[in-house]
């Protein structure tokens, strides 16, 4: 484990890392936070419970920080996910949201909760999503997550069988529905589902390869294996047919189709159980979830 903290792969990552988590918090704390935007997942639930707590507390007149109130919901999110990753990508986690919090808090507190365009929640909107989408594509970059309700998602799709997307849309936009409701401003729901959408498609524009990789993995110990991606990291897939060309020796061959963050954290696992383990990767489509089998 030192080994790997001292690597320059992991400096390298950490300053994504960084990057990212600072932009997350100006994003949040001084474009969408202010005018009352709510971008789905945890810190729009965040940005809901500040304002409806606005001049409960003396410590806090301004409400809660939503940062703070952010690591109140993806500290327990963090440890349900916290089988399904390796030391290294649940380190990178940790990192990644308790510094975004930090950042948000930080911002808000200088700027005392003002936003940089007054008046104007539209060019806020576009501004913060796309920002927002520049940020996750760095924390992307560092093989890490935000933790967020997107851990939630995929906790539920494994267990009921719904493609992940489906769910974050679903929690997203009962987020942003809470938001109607607590600020009591119809223009809530529109410049919200605007940052939504700017920021997804900063993301898209920005992945350079199609999200999904098919996933080809021949071992002696394929039942093992199946067991990590089944049981440990909630990976559904096939067990193909195979016989060696030369020998004509006959295994099983896993096949499985996954987002590429999840990629390097397979291979790792994999190659734990078995260093002889073959793996081979490429693009793919996840055009439906399959059926448990």
């Amino acid at each position: 484990m030192m080994k790997e903290l001292l690597s320059k792969a992991f400096l390298r990552d950490l300053l994504f890392i960084v990057a990212g988590s600072v932009l997350l918090g100006i994003g949040y704390s001084l474009f969408l936070a202010p005018v009352a935007i709510v971008p789905g997942g945890v810190y729009g639930i965040s940005i809901v419970i500040n304002h409806l707590t606005k001049g409960m507390f003396a410590s806090y007149p301004n409400g809660l920080p939503i940062g703070t109130v952010a690591i109140f919901f993806n500290v327990p999110l963090f440890a349900l996910a916290f089988g399904n990753l390796g030391r290294l990508s649940a380190l990178k986690t940790a990192i990644t949201f308790v510094l975004t919090a930090v950042c948000s808090n930080l911002v808000a507190s200088i700027t005392e909760g003002k936003p940089i365009v007054e008046g104007d929640p539209l060019l806020c909107a576009f501004y913060g999503g796309a920002l927002l989408g520049f940020s996750v594509y760095l924390i992307f970059l560092a093989q890490s997550t935000c933790a967020g309700t997107d851990t939630l998602a995929r906790v539920l799709a494994t267990k009921f069988n719904i493609k992940v997307s489906t769910l974050i849309i679903v929690i997203d936009s009962i987020v942003v529905l809470l938001g109607l409701v607590a600020f009591q401003d119809w223009r809530v729901p529109l410049y919200s589902w605007i940052a939504i959408f700017v920021y997804g498609k900063v993301v898209d524009v920005l992945q350079p390869t199609n999200p999904y990789k098919s996933v080809f993995i021949i071992s002696g110990k394929t039942q093992e294996i199946r067991d990590l991606l089944c049981l440990q990291l909630g990976v559904r897939g096939t067990f193909l047919h195979g016989r060696g060309m030369y020998l004509g020796v006959e295994r099983d061959v896993i096949f499985i189709i996954v987002e590429r963050k999840m990629l390097q954290q397979i291979k790792t696992e994999v190659l734990a159980l078995d260093s002889d383990a073959f793996i081979t990767t490429g693009d793919a489509s996840n055009d439906s979830r399959p059926r448990l089998l």
